[in-house]
Protein backbone atom coordinates (compact mmCIF):
# COMPACT_ATOMS: atom_id res chain seq x y z
CA UNK A 1 0.00 0.00 0.00
CA UNK A 2 1.45 3.39 -1.23
CA UNK A 3 0.48 7.56 -1.71
CA UNK A 4 -0.50 8.41 -5.19
CA UNK A 5 1.43 11.25 -6.20
CA UNK A 6 -0.32 12.68 -8.99
CA UNK A 7 1.02 14.71 -12.13
CA UNK A 8 -0.49 15.73 -15.45
CA UNK A 9 0.38 15.19 -19.32
CA UNK A 10 3.47 15.61 -20.97
CA UNK A 11 5.59 15.95 -17.54
CA UNK A 12 9.11 15.74 -19.17
CA UNK A 13 12.89 14.27 -17.69
CA UNK A 14 13.37 18.28 -17.21
CA UNK A 15 10.72 18.70 -14.96
CA UNK A 16 11.92 15.07 -12.85
CA UNK A 17 15.22 16.06 -12.60
CA UNK A 18 16.08 19.92 -13.71
CA UNK A 19 19.47 19.81 -15.72
CA UNK A 20 21.28 21.54 -13.54
CA UNK A 21 21.26 19.01 -10.76
CA UNK A 22 22.78 16.58 -13.52
CA UNK A 23 26.30 17.87 -12.24
CA UNK A 24 25.79 16.54 -8.51
CA UNK A 25 28.26 13.08 -8.21
CA UNK A 26 25.39 11.07 -7.13
CA UNK A 27 21.77 9.86 -7.59
CA UNK A 28 21.78 10.08 -3.36
CA UNK A 29 22.08 14.20 -3.97
CA UNK A 30 20.28 14.88 -6.85
CA UNK A 31 16.92 12.58 -5.84
CA UNK A 32 15.92 15.44 -3.31
CA UNK A 33 15.13 17.73 -6.74
CA UNK A 34 13.26 15.55 -8.03
CA UNK A 35 10.15 17.21 -9.67
CA UNK A 36 11.08 20.47 -7.52
CA UNK A 37 9.46 22.91 -10.71
CA UNK A 38 5.76 20.74 -10.73
CA UNK A 39 5.98 19.99 -6.73
CA UNK A 40 8.70 21.02 -4.33
CA UNK A 41 7.55 19.54 -1.58
CA UNK A 42 7.31 15.76 -3.77
CA UNK A 43 10.92 14.38 -2.35
CA UNK A 44 10.67 15.55 1.35
CA UNK A 45 7.01 13.53 1.55
CA UNK A 46 7.57 10.70 -1.06
CA UNK A 47 7.94 7.52 0.70
CA UNK A 48 9.25 4.49 -0.35
CA UNK A 49 6.70 2.07 -1.71
CA UNK A 50 4.73 5.01 -2.93
CA UNK A 51 3.56 5.45 -6.57
CA UNK A 52 3.78 8.28 -9.56
CA UNK A 53 0.05 8.21 -11.32
CA UNK A 54 0.79 10.64 -14.39
CA UNK A 55 -1.42 11.54 -17.58
CA UNK A 56 -0.30 11.12 -21.15
CA UNK A 57 3.43 10.81 -22.09
CA UNK A 58 4.95 11.08 -18.90
CA UNK A 59 8.77 11.14 -19.09
CA UNK A 60 9.20 12.83 -22.94
CA UNK A 61 12.13 15.37 -23.67
CA UNK A 62 15.66 14.40 -23.65
CA UNK A 63 16.69 10.53 -22.80
CA UNK A 64 17.77 11.40 -19.30
CA UNK A 65 18.77 7.72 -17.19
CA UNK A 66 18.55 9.80 -13.92
CA UNK A 67 14.93 10.62 -14.23
CA UNK A 68 13.67 7.18 -13.44
CA UNK A 69 16.84 6.95 -10.92
CA UNK A 70 15.95 9.62 -8.88
CA UNK A 71 11.93 8.08 -8.55
CA UNK A 72 13.38 4.69 -7.88
CA UNK A 73 16.13 6.29 -5.43
CA UNK A 74 13.74 7.96 -3.47
CA UNK A 75 11.62 4.76 -3.46
CA UNK A 76 9.00 5.05 -5.97
CA UNK A 77 6.88 1.47 -6.27
CA UNK A 78 5.95 2.39 -10.24
CA UNK A 79 4.87 4.77 -12.78
CA UNK A 80 1.60 4.55 -13.80
CA UNK A 81 0.67 6.75 -16.73
CA UNK A 82 -1.75 6.76 -19.41
CA UNK A 83 1.37 6.68 -21.14
CA UNK A 84 4.94 6.97 -21.68
CA UNK A 85 7.90 8.14 -23.57
CA UNK A 86 9.45 5.26 -25.60
CA UNK A 87 13.06 6.46 -24.15
CA UNK A 88 11.78 7.01 -20.61
CA UNK A 89 10.07 3.66 -20.76
CA UNK A 90 13.27 1.94 -21.88
CA UNK A 91 15.68 3.76 -19.35
CA UNK A 92 13.07 2.66 -16.53
CA UNK A 93 12.96 -1.19 -17.46
CA UNK A 94 16.56 -1.16 -17.42
CA UNK A 95 17.20 -0.02 -14.00
CA UNK A 96 13.99 -2.02 -12.49
CA UNK A 97 11.83 0.96 -11.99
CA UNK A 98 8.22 -0.58 -13.17
CA UNK A 99 6.29 1.77 -15.35
CA UNK A 100 2.85 0.61 -15.80
CA UNK A 101 0.49 1.67 -18.49
CA UNK A 102 -3.73 2.21 -17.33
CA UNK A 103 -5.78 4.48 -19.31
CA UNK A 104 -8.78 4.92 -16.45
CA UNK A 105 -6.65 4.88 -13.35
CA UNK A 106 -5.72 8.86 -13.56
CA UNK A 107 -9.20 10.17 -13.78
CA UNK A 108 -10.49 7.99 -10.82
CA UNK A 109 -7.90 8.57 -8.19
CA UNK A 110 -6.47 12.15 -6.12
CA UNK A 111 -3.65 12.90 -4.99
CA UNK A 112 -2.61 11.34 -1.47
CA UNK A 113 -5.01 8.20 -1.83
CA UNK A 114 -4.34 4.68 -1.10
CA UNK A 115 -3.13 2.26 -3.39
CA UNK A 116 -2.00 -1.12 -4.09
CA UNK A 117 -0.37 -2.75 -7.38
CA UNK A 118 -0.64 -6.27 -8.12
CA UNK A 119 2.25 -6.45 -10.86
CA UNK A 120 1.87 -10.17 -11.60
CA UNK A 121 -2.36 -10.04 -12.48
CA UNK A 122 -1.68 -6.49 -13.68
CA UNK A 123 -4.52 -5.22 -11.00
CA UNK A 124 -4.07 -1.76 -9.36
CA UNK A 125 -6.54 -1.05 -6.53
CA UNK A 126 -7.74 2.15 -5.11
CA UNK A 127 -11.17 3.45 -3.13
CA UNK A 128 -12.32 -0.32 -3.04
CA UNK A 129 -12.04 -0.48 -6.71
CA UNK A 130 -9.85 -2.32 -9.27
CA UNK A 131 -8.21 -1.18 -11.66
CA UNK A 132 -6.85 -3.14 -14.65
CA UNK A 133 -3.30 -2.09 -15.98
CA UNK A 134 -0.93 -3.57 -18.72
CA UNK A 135 1.03 -6.90 -17.21
CA UNK A 136 4.55 -6.63 -18.79
CA UNK A 137 6.14 -9.19 -21.17
CA UNK A 138 7.46 -11.92 -18.99
CA UNK A 139 11.23 -10.54 -20.38
CA UNK A 140 10.63 -7.23 -19.05
CA UNK A 141 9.42 -8.48 -15.79
CA UNK A 142 11.90 -11.12 -15.58
CA UNK A 143 14.65 -7.45 -15.67
CA UNK A 144 12.31 -6.00 -12.98
CA UNK A 145 12.61 -8.79 -10.95
CA UNK A 146 16.61 -8.91 -11.10
CA UNK A 147 16.97 -5.32 -10.49
CA UNK A 148 17.45 -4.17 -14.26
CA UNK A 149 18.89 -4.72 -17.22
CA UNK A 150 22.41 -4.93 -15.71
CA UNK A 151 21.66 -7.28 -13.15
CA UNK A 152 19.35 -9.25 -15.06
CA UNK A 153 22.63 -9.97 -17.98
CA UNK A 154 24.99 -10.33 -14.83
CA UNK A 155 22.59 -13.68 -13.71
Amino acid sequence: MGKVFKFNKDVDTDQIIASQYLLFPTIDEMKMHTFESLNGEFASKVKPGDFVVADENFGCGSSREQAPSVLKALGVKAVIAKSFARIFYRNSINIGMPVIVSKELYDAVNEGDDMELDLENGIITTGGKNYSCTKLPAKMQEILDQGGLIASLNK
